[in-house]
């Protein structure tokens, strides 16, 4: 399958011609066909003469190749000053001979029609500005002001192969500008057929905001991007987003990236989010979900790492501010270049206009982490937050960027647009809750998913303090999970029953030391009074049975005198 952005992919070896217009060129594969014409076609304040303007600059300061701006407009002065706004020292190169411009000044009411028409002069002027320069590169803005004098149509078409013929035939790679026809690309509907890649440019405005997207109608000899895709003007030059959506190709990681909220880390099981993933934090306002979003950025930059925090509702100061009370030093980041703060209202733009604009900041900043604060911020239908946020979600598992998106809840147990839309999307989807006890609310959080972790599945408290976003232990009480004073009324109560348990276990501990004792002392008595019944019994045999002998010794003696007697 054929990705945007590989030249490797030609199956034909076309010599092109780069831009160096960011986007355009992976789009087209490596830029426009080179010693072609090509036509750049669109509406008033579509940005054609910026884009031709660009592709000179940018080809003498880039690529050394010189070029030749000839315009049918704006005189030479005009032109210089009104691309200066985008960086541009166009007289410095006319001075260095790396660019010419040509103003042909065309009034239509001088202008009187007779004989056949050619532009013989016009190919004598253009070949000694082409020849002046060494020009390789070729612009003519725009080619209807060249014909706005003359009605017949069929002159017109011929001359205009003539032109383009005559361009291929110098070698030269010219971007010819024209106005947007009715019902047809161009005003002539001749352009489009003989040029060799045709690019369109449209400025569309939806409910108030405006949206420039740029279309390659065709490239012959070249594979191309054939969806509409935006691009944005403005004081850092032009920036096309080349991609629609990415495929599901991107490489994985299985390093952990540490989320800045040490319990939070413990809950995931793995010590932090995979790198490369997209990560949903949603909640009520307050709910802290602004707090996680500057944990995880000091974390990244505390281990060396770049971050790019993009704000939708306050300014970088104020989040710099709010995040130093809980403790979250950012300033230090930002003047150390590790942190980059990009800030817009999301009626500034357009969803495709914003997406461009981050993906320009992606390019230039190459961060390692990324958060978007909030993503509810944005307003419109949810199929376009979805596509913008599906964009977004590709360009950073491309890139192997963490991505951290908050988005506000709906008061109601009900998700809203944003939340549903991008929910889906989400590698992990933390979910902050205020729960409201005893007259008070307090913040718990718990984790609705979390791909390839075998995370925790419990409620979990946690505050905001002085010293950043600290998890509380869960607490299991007989109605559940108990948080704030209640959680606080139950411990008190648990430790008063715990001591009364203890207190009565010792109570009936000493109750048995004295029963116990008074048992003891019973026996003892009932032995000392046994020892002396048996003292006292002892004693009474013993003077029987002395009794016994001194009655059985008188007998003795008694029965020998009788017997003496006799």
């Amino acid at each position: 399958m054929m990705s945007i952005g590989d030249p490797s992919n030609e199956t034909q070896h076309l010599a092109k011609t780069p831009t160096g217009i960011s986007g355009l060129d992976e789009l087209t594969l490596g830029g426009l066909p080179t010693g072609r014409p090509s036509l750049l076609c669109g509406a008033a304040g579509c940005g054609k003469t910026l884009f031709a303007m660009t592709f000179l600059v940018n080809g003498a300061t880039r690529y050394g190749e010189h070029g030749v701006f000839m315009s049918f407009e704006e005189r030479a002065a005009d032109l210089s000053a009104n691309v200066a706004s985008l960086g541009y020292d166009v007289e410095h190169l006319i001075e260095a001979k790396k660019l010419a411009i040509d103003h042909v000044r065309i009034e239509r009411a001088e202008i009187e029609q007779s004989g056949e028409y050619d532009l013989e002069g016009l190919f004598v002027r253009l070949n000694y500005a082409i020849d002046s320069v060494g020009a390789k590169r070729v612009v003519l803005d725009t080619i209807e002001a060249l014909f706005s004098g003359f009605t017949d149509t069929a002159i017109l078409r011929a001359e205009l192969r003539r032109l383009f013929a005559w361009l291929k035939d110098k070698g030269v790679t010219a971007v010819i500008t024209g106005e947007r026809g009715d019902g047809q690309l161009t005003r002539y509907g001749i352009e489009e057929y003989v040029s060799d890649c045709v690019i369109l440019l449209d400025n569309r405005v939806q409910e108030q905001v405006t949206t420039r997207r740029l279309r390659v109608v065709k490239y012959r000899g070249s594979a191309h991007g054939t969806n509409e895709y935006p691009f944005l003007i403005d004081d850092e030059g032009i920036s096309v987003l080349p991609i629609t959506s990415a495929g599901l190709g991107h490489p994985i990681s299985d390093e952990a990236v540490a989320t800045g909220v040490p319990g939070l880390d413990e809950m995931l099981g793995k010590g932090g989010f995979y790198r490369g993933s997209s990560v949903l934090i949603s909640g009520l306002a307050g709910s802290g979900k602004s707090t996680f979003g500057g944990s995880f950025v000091q974390a990244a930059c505390a281990r060396g790492e770049k971050a790019l925090y993009f704000a939708f509702e306050e300014s970088p100061e104020q989040i710099v501010r709010n995040m130093r009370s809980v403790g979250i030093e950012l300033r230090q980041y930002v003047e150390a270049g590790l942190l980059q703060f990009e800030a817009a209202r999301p009626s500034l733009y357009g969803f495709e206009m914003h997406l461009a604009r981050m993906n320009r900041d992606i390019e230039r900043f190459t961060p390692s982490v990324l958060v978007v604060d909030p993503i509810s911020a944005f307003r419109g239908p949810s199929t376009e937050i979805h596509a913008t946020l599906v964009r977004l979600a590709d360009i950073c598992k491309t890139k192997g960027i963490t991505a951290m998106f908050t988005s506000l809840s709906a008061t109601s147990d009900m998700m809203d647009e944003s939340e549903r839309s991008v929910s889906s999307l989400m590698d992990c989807w933390i979910s902050l809750r205020d729960v409201e006890a005893s007259g008070e609310r307090n913040r718990v959080m718990y984790l609705l998913k979390s791909r390839g972790m075998n995370h925790s599945k419990q409620l979990r408290e946690y505050r905001l303090t002085d010293n950043g976003i600290v998890m509380i232990d869960a607490y299991l009480g007989r109605d559940g999970v108990l948080t704030g004073s209640a959680r606080a009324a139950q411990e008190a109560q648990d430790r008063e029953q715990e001591l009364a348990r203890r207190q009565n276990i010792e109570r009936r501990r000493r109750e048995l030391a004295r029963r116990r004792a008074a048992t003891e002392r019973q026996v003892a008595e009932l032995m000392a009074a046994l020892e002396s019944e048996e003292t006292e019994v002892s004693t009474l045999i013993e003077q029987e049975e002395a009794r016994e002998s001194a009655l059985e010794a008188d007998r003795v003696t008694m029965a020998q005198r009788r017997d003496i007697r006799k």
